[in-house]
Order: C-alpha cells, then structure tokens, then sequence
C-alpha cells in the first residue's frame, strides 16, 4: 500500500490535473489547515468544507472525504470499508507514505491507486464544496458527483448526523 517510488505529487500537479478536467484551484495567502480557516478563506459555512482524513482501519489506509463539520464514526467506518480491529488516526510519516501529501493539506485528488477513497454523504448537503488541493493554502470548488467521478471514490455514511441534517438519525 506503500508509494515506494511514486512521486510525491504538488500542488502544481494537481492543478494541473483538476485545470485538464476544467477545475480551477484557489490559492490563498493565509493558511487553510483546518475546516474553519478554509471556511474563512473561501467564504463558506464549515460545512461546505470538504475536509480528506486517512485512517487506519485494522492497519489499511482509507480516505475519508467529509464536510468540516461533522465527525467519522468508527463503528461506521469499519462497517462501510468492510474491515475489523482498531480505527486511528496515522502519525505525519504515515500520511505522507499512505496518501503523498502532508497532514493540513491532504487532497483527494492524484492519491495511489490502491487508497481507498470514500466520500461522506454529508457533503451532499451543497450543491458545492471545498477540498483542499494539495497544501494548507488551497481550495477547489467542486460538485458532489464530480468529486466522486474524479477520485474513483465510493458514496458511504461514516459520520455522525451534521448539524440541521434530517437524513440521518
């Protein structure tokens, strides 16, 4: 699962990749690491914020894309990967080696191959979101359905129910 001799992709390869798809990539001065500077930065509620965590479930790297203001279930998201034992949070070392970014500014975009991706269905609350782009200093506005088309991510229900959502108990 490692990237033992893949590139580290930057964030000029990812705007690269998303300006060949037709997306654009805002950059901003200040730093965006957490969902609430990105939410200042951009001018959006924490919710519109497309936050990417890696876990580790039972010690297999999965990516969760959800919005910045709700919480990843364990219970959850061991179901929805369909594995058992510990879910944690992985140091900056795994990170880097699981995902090719640094932690504050994972992406779901240009990620190996064999990371697993899942797009949290609390994100479906806007019509647009935020995930950053490779560093803490980025945005990238872009719709539910294409952020699953463009990282071969699978829909799931990891989180706890956000804040005003009615579809979850």
């Amino acid at each position: 699962m490692e990237q033992k001799g893949e590139p580290v992709p930057t964030i000029e390869d990812v705007k690269r990749y998303l300006r060949d798809q037709g997306i654009e990539v805002w950059e901003f001065r200040e730093a965006t690491p957490t969902s609430e500077a990105a939410a200042g930065a951009v001018g959006c509620c924490v919710g519109e914020i497309a936050k990417s965590v890696l876990f580790l479930v039972g010690g297999e790297p999965v990516l969760v894309v959800t919005s910045g203001d709700v919480r990843v279930k364990s219970s959850r998201l061991k179901q929805a990967v369909g594995l058992a034992g510990r879910v944690r949070f992985p140091n900056a070392e795994e990170v880097e080696r699981y995902s090719g970014y640094l932690p504050g500014g994972v992406c779901p975009f240009l990620l190996p191959a064999n990371l697993r991706v899942l797009v949290d269905s609390s994100l479906r609350r806007f019509p647009r979101v935020y995930p950053a782009a490779g560093n803490d200093h980025s945005a990238v506005p872009i719709s539910v359905d294409r952020l699953l088309e463009l990282t071969g991510g699978e829909e799931a229900d990891v989180c706890e129910a956000a804040p005003g959502d009615s579809r979850r108990p």
